[in-house]
């Protein structure tokens, strides 16, 4: 059992500062929500929900903190007079985290911080200013391969088109069923795209399992990124964009453990993104929250079986 419950922390975890295991970074960032807003407060939601989080998991056979350091660092403060200035910003305060020796999970504000994050990783060592080895695994009710929404490139539905800018190795979309004309010919034809559509893995059993195996296939870094309106609407109402017809709860954790048991590959890091406070019900926070601790969960299992370490990483 946890000693102490402290407020304002996630799952209401004492953690230090130094030499953290596993660091909780906050990124309240909204400025170019195209439908809902309120992503600006979805971060403080969900480390509020986090405190009704059971910490028992039979994944790792023990309560977090299970012996590590879970350490949440203090919001981003949202410093920048614009767009670019706050993505600058974003990147920053997440460097700091981005070692090696933490693993970070970001919570979020809109996706439009994806870009922010992946440059914040250019410095990490098994990135060392090259992206070309890392994958994207993207869970997401929208395609976000735009290359600009409204005239801004750097919109929440372009997020990932930026992202892959950076010269990543692949991406691995499921979930996504709202896209555009220009993004599915995109999927189409772009080679270092693969993306199982929500409407093929919610009606074939045997499609789910192709997605699950090419997760459990990928070689390399990871970067999982879960758009929390990936899963169906009727999990998450409060999103930004909610959308009907998405992943399950339990899909949403199937794809986090796949991508955690990958034999040949290693994750790095995290983010869950466009968290909504629910005022009727914190179901939508909760969800979030409970995704972030099932990651946090398969990253202390990776550590304790010694797949942390692959190949010199």
């Amino acid at each position: 059992m946890a000693d102490e419950f402290i407020e304002g922390n996630f799952l209401g975890l004492r953690g230090e500062s130094d030499n953290p295991d596993v660091v909780v970074l906050q990124v309240p960032y909204e400025l170019t929500t195209s439908y809902g807003q309120g992503t600006i407060d979805g971060p403080a939601s969900c480390i509020e929900a986090s405190g009704q989080v059971e910490l028992f998991d039979p994944i790792i056979g023990d309560e977090l903190p299970a012996g590590y350091n879970i350490f949440t660092a203090p919001p981003w403060d949202g410093a920048g007079k614009n767009l670019h200035q706050q993505l600058a910003n974003i990147a920053t305060y997440l460097a700091t985290w981005q070692t090696g020796d933490a693993f970070p999970v970001i919570l979020g504000g809109e996706h439009g911080m994806l870009p922010a994050i992946m440059k914040s990783l250019t410095n990490h060592p098994v990135i060392a200013g090259d992206f070309s080895n890392l994958n994207l695994v993207q869970i997401d009710a929208h395609a976000d391969l735009r290359e600009e929404l409204g005239g801004e490139p750097f919109s929440h539905a372009c997020s990932v088109t930026r992202a892959m800018e950076y010269g990543l190795k692949h991406l691995y979309q499921v979930g996504i069923r709202a896209f555009s004309k220009e993004e599915y010919e995109r999927i189409m034809n772009d080679d270092k795209v693969t993306t199982f559509f929500a409407a093929e893995t919610l009606r074939s059993t045997s499609k789910w399992q192709q997605w699950l195996d090419t997760l459990r296939a990928i070689e390399g870094p990871i970067y999982l990124t879960i758009d929390i309106d990936g899963l169906d609407g009727g999990l998450v109402p409060a999103t930004g964009t909610p959308v009907p017809g998405g992943l399950s709860f339990w899909q949403a954790v199937e794809t986090i453990e796949a991508v955690f048991s990958a034999e040949n590959a290693r994750v790095i890091g995290m983010d869950i993104n466009e968290i909504v406070p629910q005022d009727i019900t914190p179901l939508t926070q909760f969800t979030a929250a409970m995704l972030a601790t099932k990651g946090i969960v398969h990253h202390i299992n990776n550590r304790n079986s010694g797949q942390w370490h692959i190949k010199g990483w």
